[in-house]
């Protein structure tokens, strides 16, 4: 369970105001606004990492975090299975190579886990910074931008794999892309200066059908919305 309340602030002025953003577990929630309004920041507030900004308000973060970025952040001289269990290894533990192989076959790399991330094309990168997001097994998940570089095909196969893969856990979405949220998300904010409110999404579960009609009205209704100013 995720729950933050209140406003975040930078230097005086304010980046987000009157956030009021609930994740329960096996739900998704998307948090939308223009570049600079604080959306990467929360997703760091809710990992435990530190900020240069203040959030006058409360956090509280039931559960282990795992974020996962826009970049793949791949150790570019450590194979994939090595960079799949690199927390294991950081943390001092024994990594548990058998489950990273069976994550990565899962993830449609099998064959695959020697290569360096020089080796692997952009989405086969992203499957393996998946994989070592899934292999910590937190209960809470952060996605800040992960699929937002990758070509339009890729990015909905990868957004797919996440749905799958991440079932059960409270995950938090940082996107800029309307179609995305329209199709994963369970519940979708727009943070802003001004204000922060809830916006509107299909009724029913995702992961939802690129074609399917209620998804692509949700998706113009919501870049509608991004492109006017966020009011309270």
């Amino acid at each position: 369970m995720i729950r933050i309340t209140g406003d975040l602030w930078l230097e005086g002025r304010p980046l987000a105001r009157g956030l009021d953003l609930t994740c329960a577990p096996g739900t998704w929630t998307g948090i939308l606004g223009a570049s600079g309004v604080g959306k990467s920041t929360l997703g760091r507030i809710v990992a435990g990492l530190p900020v240069p900004a203040r959030l006058q308000g409360t956090t509280d973060v039931a559960g282990a975090v795992t974020l996962m970025g826009q970049q793949d952040q791949l150790l570019p001289w450590a194979s994939a299975l090595d960079n799949v269990t690199i927390g294991a290894r950081l943390r001092g533990q024994r990594p548990d190579r058998d489950r990273a192989r069976a994550l990565l076959t899962e993830l449609g790399l099998a064959g695959l886990e020697a290569r360096r991330p020089a080796h692997l094309s952009g989405g086969q990168r992203q499957r393996v910074a998946l994989a070592r997001t899934l292999i910590e097994d937190r209960p809470v998940i952060v996605l800040d931008e992960p699929f937002s570089a990758l070509d339009a095909g890729t990015r909905a196969q990868m957004q797919d794999l996440a749905a799958r893969h991440l079932a059960g856990r409270a995950v938090i979405l940082i996107t800029h892309d309307p179609l995305e949220a329209a199709r994963l998300c369970h519940r979708a904010v727009l943070i802003g200066p001004a204000g922060s409110r809830a916006l509107p999404l299909p009724a029913t579960a995702p992961p939802r059908a690129l074609d399917d009609p209620a998804v692509l009205a949700a998706q113009a209704a919501l870049f509608a919305t991004l492109v006017r100013p966020c009011a309270a």
